[in-house]
C-alpha cells in the first residue's frame, strides 16, 4: 500500500499472538489479516500527514491503533481457583484455551453437564465422575457425596459446540478440586483422556494445544505419557517456555495439579504380620467358659 509520497512502508508481523489475544478469544487466519490492514492503514496515514520515514509499532501502541484490548485470557488463565481447570482444545484455525468449570452444592445427586457438550464430552465427564466414586477414600471425599450433592460442570462459551474426550483430567481434577475445596495451581494447563479406572490416554492436536497454551501466558502443561513422542513435533520457542508433565493414571495428574496434596490414608496390609510387628490382644474370654475353648 503506497502513500502520496509512492513510498512503499516496509512490514515486519513479529506480535500476531499479541494482536489476537488483545482483541479476540478466537481469531482465524482472516481476522488476524483483517486487524493487521488496519494497523497499516493507519500507519500509511501517519507516513503521509506526518511526512514520517518510518513507522514501528509495538505492543504498547496496539491499542491507539486497534482499539481498547477487549479480553485478557491469561488474566484468569494464570489465577489459583477451586473447581477451575484450564483445558486446551483443537479447532480447525488452531488450539484453544478451554476452561473448565465446576460447582457443587447440596442436593440430591444431579450432575449437570452445560456449555454446548456433544455425547464424547459428556460421557468423558460421567467416566471422570465414576473414577472419583472409586476413589473417595484415597481423596478424602464422603463416600456418599454422589447422592448428597449436586455438581454442576459448565464449559463457557456455550454459543461454541464442544466435543472430544480430551478434557477427561481436566474435568477429573475441576471436580476434585471442587469436591475437597482444593485450589488448582497457577499457570497451569492439561489435556488427556481418562478411563474409568484413571488411566491417562493419548490424545491429538498436541502442536496447537500446546501453542495456545503458550500464547496465554501458561507455563506448565500436563499430557499423556503416551504423548512424549509428539513432543518433537512443537515449535522450539515452545518446548523451552512451558515444562511439560507426563503422566499415565489420574492420580498423577491430581498430584501435579492440586496446590496442596491430598491426605492419603495408609494401604491395607495384608498377610501375617512382620516379625517386628506386635500381635493384637485377643479379646476375653466370655464368662462361663473356659477360656481354653478355641472358638468355631
Amino acid at each position: 500500500m503506497a502513500g502520496s509520497s509512492g513510498r512503499k512502508p516496509r512490514q515486519r508481523y513479529n506480535t500476531p499472538g499479541v494482536v489476537d489475544g488483545n482483541l479476540a478469544r478466537k481469531l482465524d487466519s482472516r481476522a488476524l489479516e483483517r486487524r493487521l490492514a488496519a494497523i497499516c492503514r493507519k500507519a500509511a496515514m501517519k507516513v503521509v500527514s506526518e511526512d514520517a520515514k518510518a513507522i514501528k509499532v509495538t505492543e504498547k501502541d496496539l491499542e491507539e491503533y486497534l482499539g481498547v484490548p477487549r479480553y485478557h485470557p491469561e488474566r484468569q488463565a494464570l489465577e489459583e481457583r477451586v473447581g477451575v481447570v484450564n483445558g486446551l482444545a483443537w479447532t480447525s484455525v488452531g488450539g484453544e484455551l478451554l476452561e473448565v468449570e465446576v460447582n457443587v452444592v447440596p442436593g440430591s445427586g444431579k450432575v449437570e453437564l452445560t456449555g454446548n457438550l456433544g455425547d464424547v464430552m459428556k460421557e468423558s465427564a460421567h467416566a471422570a465422575l465414576s473414577f472419583i466414586r472409586s476413589q473417595t477414600d484415597r481423596l478424602n471425599i464422603s463416600a456418599d457425596f454422589y447422592k448428597e450433592k449436586d455438581i454442576h460442570v459448565h464449559f463457557p462459551e456455550g454459543a461454541v459446540p464442544k466435543d472430544g474426550p480430551s478434557a477427561g483430567i481436566a474435568i477429573t481434577t475441576a471436580m476434585v478440586s471442587a469436591l475437597t475445596g482444593t485450589p488448582v495451581r497457577r499457570g497451569l494447563a492439561m489435556t488427556g483422556e481418562v478411563t474409568l479406572r484413571g488411566r491417562v490416554l493419548p490424545i491429538g492436536g498436541l502442536k496447537e494445544k500446546t501453542m495456545a497454551a503458550f500464547r496465554n501466558g501458561i507455563k506448565t502443561v500436563i499430557i499423556p505419557a503416551e504423548n512424549a513422542k509428539d513432543l518433537e513435533e512443537i515449535d522450539q520457542t515452545v518446548r523451552k517456555a512451558l515444562q511439560f508433565i507426563l503422566v499415565e493414571r489420574a492420580d498423577q495428574v491430581l498430584a501435579q495439579a492440586l496446590n496442596r496434596p491430598l491426605e492419603v490414608p495408609a494401604p491395607r496390609r495384608r498377610g501375617r504380620p512382620s516379625k517386628n510387628e506386635a500381635l493384637p490382644d485377643l479379646p476375653p474370654a466370655p464368662q462361663g467358659e473356659d477360656s481354653s475353648r478355641m472358638s468355631q
